[in-house]
């Protein structure tokens, strides 16, 4: 499986920080073991004795230290606190109170601030995964989650 295809598949299953870990680092790391299980499974190639069960369980292990690794990065980016201004704060507080908010309901509560700024802030409060945006255009929702 090539980085891209790993890399992809680790992405859609929710492992975002895989950009900051390297499968081919791990496989350096244990090269003598590459090495020793492609010869075995490449001993008889294209015959009814051919075996990968080997190769298959070594790169399903290296994607298990992968993923172990992803996941303590994960744990200690996840603990880092999150920069928040005190119009956002307020924002999130709102959506806290309310558990789905409407830019309307936020355009009404902030009339001090322009749209653009407030959809601004909705968007980098998504980004930052403290608020769940769903639908689109009118039908647009932020809720927030405990």
């Amino acid at each position: 499986m090539s980085r891209l295809l790993t890399t992809l598949l680790l992405l859609q299953l929710g492992y975002e920080f895989v950009q900051y870990v390297s499968f081919e680092h791990i496989i350096e790391e244990r090269k003598d073991d590459y090495y020793r299980v492609l010869m075995e499974g490449q001993k008889n190639r294209y015959t009814e004795n051919e075996k990968i069960d080997k190769w298959i369980v070594y790169f399903l292990d290296c994607l298990l230290t992968l993923i172990q690794r992803l996941e303590a990065k994960y744990r200690l980016y996840s603990k880092l606190t999150k920069e928040l201004n005190n119009r956002q704060q307020a924002i999130l507080e709102f959506a806290k109170r309310l558990k789905a908010i409407r830019i309307v309901e936020v355009e009404e509560a902030f009339k001090e601030y322009s749209r653009n700024t407030l959809k601004k802030d909705l968007a980098y409060l998504v980004k930052e995964g403290l608020l769940l945006k769903t639908g689109e255009r009118k039908g647009t929702r932020y809720h927030y989650e405990e």
